[in-house]
């Protein structure tokens, strides 16, 4: 396990890097360093796309697990399927909860997305991840520093107290136009709900489009109080 100290050499390596060299400067770190032990938690949104295509290039037959709720878009569906025929060679896991929707309904009432976000989330996110990183060292996430401020201070690489695991953000320095211009240089599958307004796109019970230009998570759990699924703090 890295220690902090390596960590923040690390972090001062990478930070002299643009955008793009800087995400292939840490994603060939990671793989090198954790080599098979590393996982990619991808929701398959924008960001993943981009990172999907980088991560292509440093090792083709990388492991990505997707949290497969049972109540994501169909279009998320078809756009997973559409990145598995253009990279054959990644090892795609569609992760499930342990409840099925009616066990849960039975368990914990129906509309449980409703009533209580936190235990859906709980339910068919958190512990579902749980379950993957405990036979994983580290795993790669999207997030940027632009997405919202509750993750505008995210670094490189992170100490992830909640997983007990180290959490790689390739993007962080990306913004929202860099993710847009590297998807149409390189005519890379995306969700056209992205397209339609909607910049985050989860369950497709607790997203909406997205109401503020300046919030691209604002579509999310809208009236809810809430902003993040729980996997990132």
């Amino acid at each position: 396990m890295l220690t902090y100290k390596t960590w923040q050499e690390h972090e001062q390596t990478f930070e002299t890097d643009d955008g793009y060299s800087g995400a292939l400067n840490v994603l060939n770190w990671a793989y090198g360093h954790y080599g098979e032990e590393i996982v990619y938690a991808c929701s398959f949104g924008i960001e993943g796309i981009v990172l999907i295509d980088l991560i292509s290039k440093v090792k083709p037959d990388a492991s990505i697990v997707f949290l497969d709720t049972d109540v994501h878009f169909k279009e998320t569906y078809e756009t997973i399927e559409r990145v598995k025929e253009k990279y054959p060679k990644l090892r795609i896991t569609m992760k499930k909860p342990a409840l099925t929707l009616a066990e849960q309904a039975e368990q914990y009432g129906d509309k449980l997305w409703e009533t209580n976000p936190n235990q859906c989330c709980a339910i068919r996110k958190l512990q579902p991840l749980n379950e993957t990183l405990s036979q994983s060292e580290a795993w790669i996430s999207g997030l940027r520093r632009e997405q919202s401020e509750t993750r505008k201070h995210v670094q490189f690489i992170n100490k992830d107290d909640k997983f007990q695991s180290v959490k790689v953000c390739p993007l962080i320095h990306w913004t929202w136009k860099d993710v847009w211009r590297y998807v149409h240089k390189n005519d890379l599958p995306y969700n056209p709900l992205h397209d339609q307004g909607y910049p985050s796109i989860g369950c497709f019970h607790c997203t909406q489009p997205a109401f503020s230009a300046d919030d691209l998570r604002s579509g999310r759990w809208s009236g809810q109080g809430k902003t993040e699924c729980g996997l990132h703090g």
